[in-house]
């Protein structure tokens, strides 16, 4: 716990720099490690608060509660979608962080393109996250990137997938961050 703290503080002083990257232990149908290289000098606003939260341990199990063949694999609701919780609201919520502008780029939603999830309004940002299966060039300009799977993109292939009639939405287990730890 120390170490978290002293990992989150020292974050908070230094500025999104520190943070290069999250290695992600999976769990469920998919099992392994991924390893994302967050996009600073894109997203500086957006990679400190997901280091921050993630070097805090908020990221600790929580779910993948929306994930949809051909498209994404959504994460990140550290206030509803941990584990174990009750999951009708995973997905409705967020840190208690403020939300945060959207910090459009160029970089374009490739396959393993990690990008920020909100709302309608461009600047709900918070905690959820997701990462691209496929080209989502749609999404250009329209969502936050904020970094690139490196490794174990055929873990993220494997994660559980929802239901195409609950847009998404997994019934059952979903798969799980088991933890996130954050990479300099």
């Amino acid at each position: 716990m120390h170490k978290t703290v002293t990992t989150a503080f020292a974050l908070l002083l230094a500025g999104p720099a520190l943070a290069t990257g999250l290695t992600i232990e999976i769990e469920g149908e998919a099992n392994g490690t991924v390893t994302i290289d967050l996009l600073e000098d894109v997203a500086p606003g957006h990679v400190e608060q997901i280091a921050t939260l993630a070097a805090e341990g908020a990221y600790d199990g929580v779910v993948f509660h929306r994930v949809i063949d051909g498209f994404m694999a959504q994460t990140g609701d550290v206030q509803y979608g941990k584990a174990g919780g009750d999951m009708r609201r995973a997905g409705t919520g967020s840190s208690d962080r403020p939300d945060l502008k959207a910090e459009f780029s160029d970089i374009p939603f490739d396959r393993g393109v990690v990008g920020m999830a909100r709302a309608q309004n461009p600047d709900s940002g918070n905690s959820q996250f997701f990462i691209m299966f496929d080209e989502g060039y749609f999404l250009n300009g329209q969502y936050t990137v904020v970094g690139r799977v490196t490794e174990g993109m055929d873990i993220v292939d494997q994660i559980k997938r929802g239901s195409r009639s609950a847009n998404g939405v997994v019934v059952g287990e979903p798969d799980v961050m088991r933890t996130v730890t954050v990479t300099d």
